[in-house]
């Protein structure tokens, strides 16, 4: 009985750990478990003492894991990505210099009396973060414009050109029913007007401003079409 009774205590020693180890995010490294929760709580414990400062540069997620600190990226090595909570949703991006899109513009501006639509210039910076969700750069814009829906849902060409009506007031909204004619039968009419638009309306030099308040305050880029043309001034 005796020595059963010390065979079970021996198995029940080996059974206790002497610190529970987890995965820790940051490293191919195991860190105890109160060393983890440090690292992944945004605060510390009043008890604890402050964090080493992190040296020029930052440091390796391994050093960093083995100093109990969050390693500080440098800008230059991170990858700047677009922050899709402060894109707006229905968004048309446009040939800025188009004579003719600049039309198309301020009609659906007087046409769109709920204001639900936006835009943005082509030409600008701020069209750059649009251009990146919906992965296409300014030559697939110039061919055929965009129109930012929502986050993941865009559209381009005649099917853009629907997607905008659909958003107007009647009797406007009623030609988004011509989403029924085949796309490749739509997208072919389009692109055959927007090859010509420059030869048959002109082209500007420098992004088209509108003239009027309220329009402006339609666009996602005012400030900064506002400066370029008061640097032209």
């Amino acid at each position: 009985m005796a020595a059963t009774t010390m065979r079970l205590a021996q198995k029940l020693n080996q059974l206790k750990p002497s610190s529970t180890l987890v995965s820790s995010p940051l490293s191919s490294t195991f860190l105890p478990k109160s060393r983890f929760y440090f690292l992944c709580s945004s605060t510390s414990s009043p008890s604890s003492s402050p964090s080493p400062p992190l040296p020029p540069g930052g440091l390796s997620l391994a050093a960093a894991a083995a100093a109990d600190v969050v390693p500080d990226i440098s800008p230059s090595t991170a990858t700047p990505l677009p922050n899709p909570g402060l894109l707006q949703p229905r968004v048309v991006v446009y040939d800025g210099v188009c004579h003719l899109c600049h039309r198309g513009v301020k009609w659906v501006i007087k046409a769109d009396k709920y204001r639900k639509i936006k835009f943005c210039c082509l030409q600008s910076e701020a069209a750059e973060p649009y251009l990146r969700v919906a992965g296409l750069d300014r030559e697939d814009v110039l061919r055929r414009f965009l129109f930012i829906e929502g986050l993941g849902s865009y559209h381009q060409g005649s099917s853009a050109a629907l997607r905008v009506l659909s958003y107007l007031p009647l009797p406007y909204s009623a030609l988004s029913a011509l989403s029924i004619v085949p796309t490749p039968l739509r997208d072919a009419v389009y692109d055959q007007v927007a090859k010509r638009r420059y030869a048959w309306c002109g082209k500007a030099d420098e992004c088209l401003v509108m003239k009027e308040q309220d329009m402006l305050e339609r666009f996602v880029d005012r400030d900064e079409i506002l400066d370029k043309s008061r640097s032209v001034l």
